[in-house]
């Protein structure tokens, strides 16, 4: 009896049941995958914010990506690797990255923020670097990880430098430089002077914001899929009993 009553008033056709249901599935796994991308990128942020200042050897024994540092050593003068496809304030250009020698014995590559590039990509950009030892203050993380890499590592030659290159591959850096490498990169503290621009440095591209309100949209999306199922059923139902009544 009660069956009968609803499907007198709600009569969804089979096709749009099918369409709306798989749309409401997809609709809700994708808001699903954002919030835990989300909450991801939230214990992301914590880290960094949280954050401590750590010896170098004992940061990267440890894994301590975003600690601080701060350690005694040089730079090296020449041997510089530009990292290509950088976007800061809307202008293209590198990210300097700059072995650092430090007094017990590691060595680190550092990024040094941004630099354009010309647009005759055989003419690489002056990278004034201090000659005498200093002090490296900044934020450990790990190597730049790129979204695709298309292709094969570039070819580093020993004896050129600066050298431009789509992507960090430590093991050949390491063999270009002939000297074993940490598997870490500092990236240079706003306040240091041997720096250059965008280093206003975040620990995620999207953040864990943007993933809430991504999932929101696909949540959002689910909710308006089952709601026109609702009114197709209803919409259906009253134009089945239009039709019988004119009969």
């Amino acid at each position: 009896m009660m069956n009968s009553k609803v499907s007198r008033f709600f009569k969804p056709s089979i096709s749009a049941t099918v369409v709306l249901f798989l749309l409401a599935t997809l609709f809700t796994n994708l808001g699903m995958w954002q919030t835990r991308r989300g909450e991801a990128k939230a214990a992301t942020e914590q880290q960094f914010a949280t954050a401590k200042t750590v010896l170098l050897k004992n940061a990267i024994a440890q894994q301590d990506r975003f600690a601080h540092i701060d350690v005694s050593g040089r730079y090296d003068t020449k041997r510089h690797i530009l990292l290509d496809n950088q976007v800061w304030q809307g202008r293209a250009g590198v990210h300097v990255f700059t072995p650092f020698y430090t007094d017990d014995g590691t060595v680190i590559l550092v990024n040094r923020g941004w630099l354009p590039l010309s647009a005759d990509r055989r003419i690489m950009p002056a990278v004034p670097t201090p000659q005498q030892p200093t002090v490296l203050r900044g934020i450990l993380n790990i190597f730049p990880v790129p979204g695709r890499i298309l292709g094969s590592a570039d070819t580093l030659a020993s004896g050129k430098w600066p050298q431009l290159v789509t992507y960090l591959n430590h093991a050949d850096i390491s063999a270009a430089l002939d000297t074993p490498l940490a598997e870490w990169v500092v990236q240079l503290s706003k306040s240091e002077q041997a720096g250059f621009g965008g280093r206003d440095w975040k620990p995620v591209f999207l953040t864990s914001s943007k993933h809430r309100a991504y999932a929101f949209q696909w949540f959002a999306l689910a909710g308006i899929s089952i709601v026109l199922w609702v009114f197709n059923g209803i919409r259906r139902s009253r134009e089945s009993r239009t039709m019988r009544s004119e009969k």
